[in-house]
């Protein structure tokens, strides 16, 4: 089992069904900033499920050692920040209750991490 390219593959899955769903139940519901708003989270929750799925293969090809416990870092960094940020989002846009994207910039700055991890990586995997 490799849970990091499930959990690329489920955020990949959520990203195409909350995209849909927003474009046909949320747009009429919220203003035009909110849905922006929306739009951005969905943008980033599909980097999001590509680069968890991306990092989830090639954990598939990386032997044991240094570089693949990092990878396994900035995967679960990348599923962290992708969640923070865009379900953040998601939920001040459906609940109408803003404060939750105070929780937005956390999810921003684990994103960030999770490509300084993977920048890391990519120096210790040598070759």
């Amino acid at each position: 089992m490799n849970p990091i390219l499930i959990a690329g593959a489920l955020l990949g899955f959520l990203s195409v069904v909350i995209g849909a769903s927003s474009e046909h139940l949320i747009q009429a519901r919220v203003d035009d900033e909110v849905f922006r708003w929306v739009m951005t989270a969905i943008r980033y929750n599909q980097m999001g499920a590509l680069i968890v799925t991306a990092v989830g293969l090639g954990l598939m090809a990386v032997p044991v050692h240094r570089a693949r416990r990092l990878l396994v870092v900035a995967g679960w960094l990348f599923v962290a920040g992708t969640v923070l940020f865009s379900f953040s989002i998601y939920v001040a846009a459906i609940s109408g209750v803003h404060a939750f994207t105070y929780l937005t910039p956390f999810g921003g700055i684990t994103l960030m991490l999770a490509w300084l991890v993977l920048v890391v990586a990519g120096f210790r995997a040598g070759g």
